[in-house]
């Protein structure tokens, strides 16, 4: 179902209920306003009908009733043109009492056995009819005058306001839904408009929607929208560059390889091929860092966070034990100082893996015997944790470059893929983790400083 239908089977029933209950409403006013006012009419015609019999009923004696005939609409009479006249007066009659005796009656009155009705308004039953009575005592006299009309005919006039009432009611409610309809699909039009263009966007196309001639409930969505596409955009562009550059990277050591194994195939001498054969180890493990640097730095921009309090100095020590063996192998002395238990909310795994590279970094860039410090200290944002080492370092001016991928700098041209830090600072865009670099208090080095937020 569109979003046109769902808009449309929402807002009609409510019109057609809207105008049922203006329907309701205008009906009942209806039948009150019309009872009232042939309440007041009764009221006018027995005050009326006194005036008129004023003098014969009060001087009037005891003697049989009066009753008064129906005038006769016959067709020379202008009022039989009118084929509702004879009705309306048939439905109208009155009486006039002289004490206990009926004095005067119309032809279609009530006859004398129905008693007189007490005074004000009454409604009453003959002969299968439902009659309105008004009955006018007269003040200082025995006159009383009565005057009936049918309720028939005040249900068939609020009848004729009712069907008159309800046929523009029913062609109101088709027009009004075509009506609706137009509307609801005129509205839609910008939406359908933004569909459009977003369907037009393809990966080589992540143009900004345009916002120009949209409604303003629609602006924040597209601007959304255009976010998404510029990081999309921007990470697309990331991710091809990063192929690119990886592609090219694997093509060194993967021709270095190859060559070596050409050169050893034609080696005349066992110290020759043991010579290539030492070369080819060490060329492989090269290719082996360079992929195992590049699947972990894919792995770190798609890995899920998993955010909660750890122990900072307990993942630290367990992070310098498992390089124990290497730091014992080259003399290096290596400690960890600084407060006890600090708690910090980040992602245990990544945060190994910012480590774990800050301290191949180290390792591999400072010389046999030389010195490995990690240290833990408070901060504005929660816990200072510091990687100092005794390596060639980076200068001021160069500090910036060290983050960009693949840039090895000249003091590190020999080894390395340039993929560490760029690792180490990829992850603390994600963790929120503050990355400097600086030297160490004793004058030489490198000093990488991570601030974590606190738990």
């Amino acid at each position: 179902m569109t979003l046109s239908q769902r808009l449309f089977l929402r807002i009609l029933p409510t019109l057609i209920i809207t105008i049922a209950i203006v329907g309701i409403f205008a009906y009942r006013s209806a039948t009150r306003e019309i009872d009232n006012i042939y309440d007041a009419q009764l009221i006018n015609d027995a005050n009326v009908l006194w005036s008129l019999m004023k003098h014969p009923l009060t001087r009037l004696t005891a003697r049989p009733t009066v009753q008064v005939p129906d005038l006769d609409f016959n067709m020379d009479n202008q009022l039989a043109l009118n084929e509702d006249a004879d009705d309306y007066a048939d439905a109208h009659s009155f009486r006039a009492w002289k004490g206990p005796a009926l004095a005067f009656a119309s032809s279609n009155a009530f006859p004398d056995e129905v008693k007189r009705f007490s005074a004000g308004f009454s409604d009453v039953t003959y002969k299968n009819e439902l009659w309105r009575i008004y009955s006018l005592p007269i003040p200082n006299s025995d006159v009383t005058i009565e005057v009936a009309e049918k309720i028939i005919l005040r249900e068939g006039l609020v009848d004729n306001i009712l069907l008159n009432l309800a046929f523009p009611l029913l062609i109101l409610v088709p027009v009004s839904a075509i009506i609706i309809w137009l509307a609801i699909n005129n509205g839609l039009a910008n939406v359908r408009g933004l569909v459009s263009q977003i369907r037009a966007r393809t990966p080589d196309d992540l143009s900004m929607i345009a916002t120009g001639r949209l409604p303003r409930d629609l602006t924040p969505l597209v601007h959304s929208l255009n976010n998404l596409l510029r990081k999309l955009g921007h990470s697309l562009t990331m991710e091809r560059r990063f192929s690119d550059l990886a592609a090219h990277q694997l093509r060194t050591p993967q021709a270095g390889i190859k060559l070596l194994l050409q050169m050893f195939h034609r080696a005349d001498s066992d110290e020759e091929r043991t010579a290539l054969l030492k070369d080819l180890v060490v060329s492989n493990e090269r290719a082996m860092h360079l992929i195992e640097q590049l699947l972990r730095l894919a792995r770190v921009s798609h890995q899920p966070l998993q955010l909660e309090a750890l122990p900072l100095r307990q993942i630290a020590a367990a992070a310098l034990a498992d390089f124990g063996v290497i730091l014992n192998r080259r003399g290096f002395y290596a400690g960890l100082v600084g407060t006890q238990d600090p708690q910090v909310l980040t992602d245990r795994a990544l945060l190994r893996v910012m480590i774990d590279n800050l301290l191949d970094n180290a390792i591999k860039y400072s010389p046999a015997g030389g010195r490995i410090e990690v240290r833990i200290e408070p901060s504005s944002r929660g816990f200072r944790l510091s990687i100092e080492d005794s390596g060639p370092g980076i200068p001021p001016e160069q500090r910036e470059a060290a983050f960009q991928r693949f840039n090895r700098l000249d003091a590190r041209a020999g080894e390395g893929a340039g993929l560490g830090l760029p690792i180490v600072a990829d992850i603390g865009n994600r963790l929120d983790i503050g990355i400097s670099l600086s030297t160490p208090a004793w004058g030489s080095g490198l000093k990488v400083d991570l601030d974590i937020p606190a738990a």
